[in-house]
């Protein structure tokens, strides 16, 4: 102390010339202060404590972060400190040298309702009707029909490309069933079956992934790459997690006009590798967006094993490192997921804040259409996935026991959607493709000159090759 004193007083007096008139109100002030700090020292070092008031010098110097060093100073002992006020709560002091271990003896619990019987483990779930549950299956089997068959599609060279739900139809369909049709969807490229769910017809897949005329996105983007602003479902992108940021910040607009909904967006684990993720994540926290993260943890990001990705139990940690409420469920169990989106849903928009939910699953299938999972992962155990925990095998069982279902409904329903899917497809592949001029409009107002050139040297390739593109491939 003395040598602050003596310091400050050489600082006056070099600076009182400079001053002028200035230096008699700041001597003033630093004989004032001087004098009701010592005061004040000698009071409070007899309760053995750091006094709080500690004068702040020619504070038009000094930067703001002496008053965070002052409030962080009045919650220390003098001697050993207990407690510091830090920004974001209360932390406690230990004299205990004692890291954080890597991970929980044991892994976060995984909530489940059906087992792999269909039997219910717990009368703790969300309870639905004979008329919903049925709806449920029958998308679930619809999306599973329609996999299977534009996948034999792009193998006949009929479509280009396609994406596979195939052991994750629960997590499509339950999760789709718990929201509401106002609350923006944002996709990976894996979740159809939400739009499905909205209503989105069989014929309507079948346009995008043939990309004709009738094609909400006018044959610009990629096979199973779907979007439908009707049914507020936001146009699939194939670059990674690129989408979750994008479902906060829609969240953020929706608390900002007060209303009653939530966004949702759907990422793969290989999503939560991104520094998009957890920018999301964060950005959802701190601002209290109302948002539900649903993770699809489905063992594998194309070839890559969790393994090889992250060391943590999964995704469902991380929600809480982040400081988001969290939540880990089975994603092969339909009345699992569609109770805990539920009580998901209420949480973002009654308490105004994000939820992450992990789910465990498994991609039954190839990745897309232009891999080979059995070239990195062993097929017994993609058999194994498929059948003995098939969501959609899973969530009938439950059905019969509830005399919802029977065998009969299952050979007629089976029967029909296999038609529907068939001729969806015959109709698509009939109709012609957008005019090639759809390729640059919808972005500029006025065409800019190097668009028009483009637009000329194209017709003239189609012209000079016509035998290189479809016969009904007008301009």
């Amino acid at each position: 102390m003395a040598f602050y004193s003596s310091k400050s007083r050489n600082i006056m007096h070099h600076l009182r010339p400079k001053l002028g008139p200035l230096s008699i109100f700041y001597q003033s002030y630093w004989i004032d202060s001087l004098s009701h700090h010592r005061a004040s020292q000698s009071a409070t070092i007899k309760n053995n404590a750091v006094s709080c008031n500690r004068p702040t010098l020619f504070t038009f110097w000094r930067s703001e972060h002496i008053k965070a060093e002052n409030q962080l100073d009045c919650w220390q002992n003098f001697g050993e400190p207990r407690v510091l006020n830090f920004p974001g709560g209360m932390v406690k002091f230990t004299s205990e040298l004692d890291f954080l271990p890597e991970s929980r003896e044991e892994r976060i619990h995984c909530y489940r309702i059906l087992d792999e019987n269909g039997q219910p483990t717990s009368s703790n779930f969300a309870q639905i009707t004979e008329e919903l549950a049925v709806t449920m299956y029958t998308n679930m089997a619809t999306l599973q029909t329609m996999d299977t068959i534009f996948y034999e599609a792009q193998r006949q060279g009929r479509i280009s490309f396609y994406v596979t739900t195939i052991g994750e139809e629960a997590i499509n369909i339950a999760s789709a069933a718990a929201l509401q049709l106002h609350d923006p969807v944002f996709p990976q490229y894996r979740e159809p079956g939400v739009l499905l769910w909205r209503g989105f017809t069989l014929q309507e897949f079948a346009n995008q992934c043939f990309g004709n005329k009738n094609d909400n996105c006018k044959g610009r983007q990629m096979p199973a790459h779907y979007g439908s602003d009707k049914h507020n479902y936001f146009t699939v992108a194939s670059t990674v997690a690129s989408q979750v940021p994008h479902a906060v910040g829609a969240a953020y607009s929706l608390k900002m006009d007060r209303i009653n909904a939530c966004s949702i967006t759907y990422f793969g684990d290989g999503g939560t590798s991104t520094g998009d993720f957890h920018a999301a994540l964060n950005f959802a926290a701190v601002l209290e967006a109302p948002v539900i993260l649903f993770c699809r943890n489905n063992g594998w990001a194309i070839s890559t094993p969790i393994e090889d990705q992250f060391r943590s139990d999964g995704i469902v940690v991380r929600g809480q490192a982040y400081g988001v409420r969290s939540i880990r469920v089975d994603g092969n169990d339909a009345l699992g997921i569609y109770t805990a989106v539920r009580a998901a849903r209420q949480m973002a928009i009654s308490e105004q804040r994000p939820v992450l939910i992990e789910a465990l699953t498994y991609r039954a299938g190839h990745h897309t259409t232009s891999d080979d999972s059995t070239r990195y992962r062993p097929a017994e155990e993609i058999e194994w996935w498929r059948v003995a925990q098939d969501p959609v095998v899973r969530f009938r069982k439950w059905l019969e026991k509830q005399s919802w279902w029977s065998a009969e409904a299952e050979t007629e329903l089976r029967t029909s959607l296999r038609k529907q899917v068939l001729h969806a497809i015959q109709v698509a592949e009939q109709v012609e493709k957008p005019p090639v001029g759809d390729i640059i409009t919808d972005v500029y107002d006025t065409l800019p000159s190097n668009l028009h050139e483009q637009e000329r040297t194209l017709a003239q390739t189609i012209k000079r090759h016509p035998k290189d593109y479809p016969p009904n491939f007008s301009y």
